[in-house]
């Protein structure tokens, strides 16, 4: 389970490595090294989708800068994963095999995608809190001034330690 926490409060994704355990890899090796934390949601269109994972916040840069590269692409077939509402996949460019580090979060069905894109996960709670992110204008859905992600965690590795103990209770 993957954690998203943004302006308005957090977002549960169940990751998918039955689909494509090659970017539900590289996305928790990204959320462990803090790669996502403070990176911008740089194009979001009204009634289609939510990107973000692009540290340059320009829809060019990736992972790539830390020796991460290009992974090959995990289409599922329409009859196994559908982009639906909630729905969460890779951003690439022409090239199927260029999926890095940007993401994009479904806002509605686009079944045009289905077995075009990487399908990594799928939003369990929270969605309320996507339909809040900023859009962006034009057609291009380039956002100014974009939300961003507070920071992206892996529920399994728990909660961050802190720097010092409580002491315990005395008495009783």
């Amino acid at each position: 389970m993957l954690v998203l926490e943004l302006k308005d409060g957090k977002v549960m994704i169940e990751l998918r490595p039955d689909l494509a355990p090659k970017h539900v890899e590289r996305i928790k090796t990204l959320v462990r090294a803090g790669f996502y934390d403070g990176t911008p949601f740089h194009r979001v269109i009204e009634g289609f989708m939510a990107q973000g994972g692009d540290p340059t916040g320009t829809g060019t840069g990736g992972a790539r800068e830390q020796g991460h590269e290009d992974l090959p692409a995990e289409f599922s077939p329409p009859n196994k994963a559908r982009f639906v509402r909630g729905t969460c996949g890779m951003a690439r460019t022409n090239n199927p095999n260029s999926a890095n580090s940007q993401f994009f979060i479904m806002f509605a069905p686009a079944p045009s995608l289905d077995g075009q894109y990487t399908i990594w996960g799928r939003v369990v709670s929270g969605m309320e809190t996507v339909d809040k992110v900023k859009r962006g204008s034009g057609g291009s859905g380039m956002v100014q001034g974009p939300d961003k992600i507070v920071r992206a965690r892996i529920a399994a590795d728990g909660a961050p330690q802190q720097a010092e103990a409580e002491p315990a209770p005395s008495g009783a």
